[in-house]
């Protein structure tokens, strides 16, 4: 492995500091424990795996460390920096949903709506019959992990879905897709009347003040726009695919991502002195997305999270993790009524393109989260060891 070219750990100031800025925290002993655990933790996992750069965000109580490891272009020999963007894959999916529960929210949807009820083109199709929830809980009858290649337009994507029909009936086997999901998001925006990434900006990015996450990253940031790197260390960028925006499309900042765990994790970010505010909104709406609507073993499946009774051990996270419950249905269980969201729960979603790969956990009782992300899709357990080991050291600690 490449040298480790920065790692250091610090507190998000707000007050006579701009939201942002960077301090040390008062707390240096400490700050050295985490430093000292994370980056024995990394510096092996990166060396085995050959990642070429990655940037890792800790959240203990309230308080922000990041580190930053390797480089971001290999060729140029740019270093990650707090600046860097990584593509999220799907942990694009968790902010996606995000959406879906401020128009729920605010009044605009209803999760057990048709989702033929927001697109005339889905009237008279399955999806009469398949509602919003199901689509975002991979539960709506099998639909596939990827679109069919012949699939390149946004009128070829209509008539595949309007085609389609389930292996199973709705609610009955969880398989988890883009398609699927990707419609809840399209569907969302139909009915809010915008297009989704603007909505996305309106109604998450900004009030959450993330600043740095974009579905098109703009000139002026295409210097920290890391590369992905191939098995064959090849510098790969992902291509554009249908719905990719809601299902796989966002890059984005370890910080920013680390500031969307917390308005999750606390409501920072959130609080309001009128119940009506906007702000209320997008609280209930990450709520939304935190609840559990299936269970599938040890895993509860959320809207785009997905959630484990804590504490939780590293076979569980695996299990849930793993090939099979990716790549295969799964009987699902709903709750009845839906399990509201926990504090004494571990929360996580994975992500991954062809040359990117991610993890985010975070556990509410705690107060700590974590976010991992990296220049190469190395394996997914990798990625949970590595987070397990992390979070599990926090929580030992005098």
């Amino acid at each position: 492995m490449g040298k480790i070219l920065s790692a250091k750990s610090g507190l998000i100031m707000t007050g006579s500091l701009l939201i942002g800025s960077y301090a040390w925290a008062s707390d240096t002993a400490e700050n050295a424990d985490v430093e000292a655990l994370v980056n024995d933790t990394i510096a092996p996992l990166m060396a085995e795996h050959r990642i070429p750069g990655m940037a890792v965000a800790v959240s203990i109580g309230g308080q922000q460390h990041y580190f930053n490891y390797g480089e971001a272009d290999q060729e140029a020999g740019i270093p990650v920096t707090d600046e860097t963007l990584f593509e999220l894959g799907s942990i694009s999916k968790i902010f996606t949903a995000a959406l879906t529960g401020y128009a729920q929210s605010s009044g605009a949807l209803s999760l057990s709506d048709p989702a033929s009820q927001y697109l005339p083109a889905l009237e008279g199709s399955v999806f009469d019959e398949i509602t919003l929830l199901e689509l975002g809980t991979y539960t709506a009858g099998e639909l596939p992990l990827q679109f069919p290649d012949a699939v390149q337009s946004e009128a070829q994507m209509l008539d595949y879905y309007h085609q389609w029909q389930p292996e199973s009936a709705p609610g009955s086997q969880r398989l988890y897709s883009n398609p699927s999901i990707g419609l809840m998001g399209y569907l969302t925006a139909q009915r809010l009347g915008k297009p989704f990434e603007t909505l996305m900006e309106e109604a998450v990015f900004a009030p959450l003040g993330l600043e740095h996450s974009y579905y098109q990253v703009p000139e002026a940031q295409q210097a920290h726009y890391a590369y992905g790197y191939s098995k064959e260390d090849k510098p790969i960028r992902v291509n554009p695919g249908m719905l990719d925006a809601q299902a796989y499309g966002l890059k984005s900042t370890a910080a920013d991502v680390l500031t969307f765990v917390e308005a999750h994790m606390s409501g920072a970010g959130l609080e309001t002195k009128d119940a009506s505010t906007p702000d209320e909104t997008l609280s209930q709406a990450l709520a939304a997305t935190r609840t559990g609507y299936f269970e599938f073993g040890d895993m509860t499946q959320g809207l785009g999270w997905e959630s484990y009774a804590y504490p939780v051990a590293l076979e569980q996270l695996l299990a849930g993790n793993s090939l099979e419950m990716i790549l295969q249905p799964n009987p699902a269980n709903r709750l009845t009524p839906p399990l509201a969201p926990r504090q004494q729960a571990l929360y996580n979603k994975t992500g991954a393109t062809n040359g990117f790969g991610g993890y985010v956990a975070f556990v509410p009782s705690e107060q700590i989260g974590i976010v991992l992300l990296a220049n190469r899709n190395y394996p997914t357990p990798a990625r949970i060891e590595a987070a397990h080991h992390i979070l599990s050291a926090l929580t030992e600690a005098p």
